[in-house]
């Protein structure tokens, strides 16, 4: 979906855990770069390549990727992109991310008991083999290098100019992004669209209820007009800065 000049929100969908689960990553362009917010689910690769093209964006441009944070629907198929891609991409992170992403740390979310639980929630009907194949992603995840560290209110010469905000929280290093021209807010996991409304931070997906909820009044100093959750895609309405108080607040 076109949000604005250089500036698609992509929509890739996959079963997962037996439910339709679509995500929302972003892709952000202009003459000299092509920079790819988040790269969803392990496997996901041929919809990545067919959204660029989608968006009127060769897979061959594609030169530089920003991870938010290091939840496995966002690094899935981070080694994958990189392994196809015809020419270098420049991976990006917050320092606090670094290590997980590049398989030096055990991803904080996957514990033992939460790989337990993912497996033996599978529906009853899903083979043996895939429940294997479930359980060796989540024990062994893609991992990639972090080439660049991001910091907070690092603006980047791109599409016109992206402003880095640190939301930690979610996790330790979790970045949202606010793209200058079009006025919108890439919130990443910092909030959510449910129903068409606009959520903050829910404790069972935040390390940090508390911080992730004070996160929130970063967004407040700016002028914002349109908002993409990784989760439930866009957001726009006439109270989005009373929204987001509101939200900061709870």
């Amino acid at each position: 979906m076109k949000i604005a000049a250089g500036l698609e929100m992509l929509e890739i969908s996959a079963i997962v855990m037996g439910k339709l689960d679509t995500i929302h990553p972003i892709l952000i362009w202009d003459d000299e770069s092509a920079i790819l917010v988040d790269t969803g689910y392990p496997g996901q690769l041929p919809k990545f390549q067919e959204a660029l093209e989608n968006a009127g964006v060769s897979w061959d441009r594609l030169n530089h990727i920003i991870i938010t944070h290091q939840d496995l629907d966002h690094i899935g198929s981070l080694a994958n992109i990189l392994a196809d891609s015809p020419q270098v991409i420049t991976v990006s992170a917050n320092k606090l991310e670094q290590p997980y992403i590049q398989g030096e740390k055990q991803l904080i979310k996957i514990t033992p008991e939460a790989i337990e639980l993912a497996v033996s929630s599978l529906p009853a009907e899903v083979p043996l083999e895939w429940r294997k194949a479930f359980r060796s992603v989540l024990e062994n995840p893609p991992k990639a290098q972090v080439d660049c560290i991001l910091e907070d209110e690092q603006e980047l010469p791109i599409g016109g100019g992206v402003i880095v905000i640190h939301t930690p929280g979610h996790t330790p290093g979790h970045i949202s992004l606010f793209h200058k021209p079009s006025k919108t807010l890439i919130a990443a996991d910092a909030m959510a669209v449910i129903d068409g409304q606009l959520h903050g931070p829910t404790p069972e997906h935040a390390v940090d209820i508390q911080l992730a909820t004070q996160s929130l009044h970063k967004f407040i100093q700016y002028e914002i007009e349109n908002v993409i959750c990784y989760h439930g895609g866009l957001y726009r309405a006439n109270n989005i800065h009373q929204r987001i108080k509101e939200l900061a607040t709870v």
